[in-house]
């Protein structure tokens, strides 16, 4: 298998609901790919999709999970601590939750994380010791 993630796929309760957190909180513009049915959004190499959760583990065969921690966690790298601040800040200023206000990291870095409409979270992170931007 090649070493690339092309696709990571948000299982939500309400795709509108979603979909308008997405667009018009966090700025992301829609794929022309999208439909009412699903999202898509070209994350320069990774695509990022939103999904009815229930739908998307009824196309896996699994039980849709419960509400909590996932395992998982979704981040966006920033090019300095100051740009981690500035995001932060204007994220707060529109109403999103911090789960972690942004601070110094035990490995060196300075990261904090929000939450999106269905709990999923995302890191905001600064990384002195490798560009991921």
């Amino acid at each position: 298998m090649k070493q690339k993630l092309s696709l990571v796929t948000l299982g939500v309760s309400d795709l509108m609901a979603a979909r308008t957190f997405y667009e018009d909180v966090l700025g992301f513009e829609p794929a022309p790919e999208s439909s009412e049915s699903v999202a898509f959004y070209d994350m320069q190499g990774t695509w990022l999709g939103l999904y009815l959760a229930d739908a998307l583990a009824e196309d896996a065969q699994v039980a849709p999970e419960s509400d909590g921690f996932r395992q998982v966690t979704l981040a966006h790298n920033e090019s300095s601590r100051e740009a981690v601040d500035s995001l932060f800040d204007d994220l707060r200023n529109q109403g999103v939750e911090i789960v972690k206000e942004p601070q110094e990291t035990s490995w060196g870095g300075y990261s904090g994380y929000f939450a999106d409409i269905d709990g999923h979270l995302w890191e905001v992170a600064y990384n002195p010791f490798m560009d991921l931007t």
